[in-house]
């Protein structure tokens, strides 16, 4: 995030974001993914709403998604998370299976 974005943020969302990596909403979402698929190889989670928490980035790999078609992927994600999906404006799901 460049440091312009930085300045807009409160600073309680900045110091998050800069000891962790990670705000608290993106850990959660990531926590709830590994918790549902626990043979994702890689959960990469980003809030893209500038810092509110209203729209995220998701991107999983995962052997979990194997045999299944793009569009059953994303069900399974949008029901893993669907308390967290609830209150957001909206959600980018990236899917992508892994060789077993």
């Amino acid at each position: 995030m460049p440091v312009s974005e930085y300045e807009r943020l409160p600073s309680s969302i900045i110091s998050r974001y800069l000891s962790s990596g990670l705000t608290d909403r993106e850990q959660q979402i990531r926590d709830v993914i590994h918790k549902n698929f626990p043979n994702a190889q890689t959960v990469t989670v980003e809030d893209i709403s500038g810092g509110c928490g209203a729209m995220f980035d998701v991107h999983i790999e995962s052997a979990d998604f194997n045999g299944k078609k793009l569009v059953q992927q994303h069900m399974m994600v949008n029901k893993a998370l669907k308390a967290e999906i609830s209150d957001m404006h909206g959600i980018r799901i990236s899917t992508k299976t892994i060789p077993e």
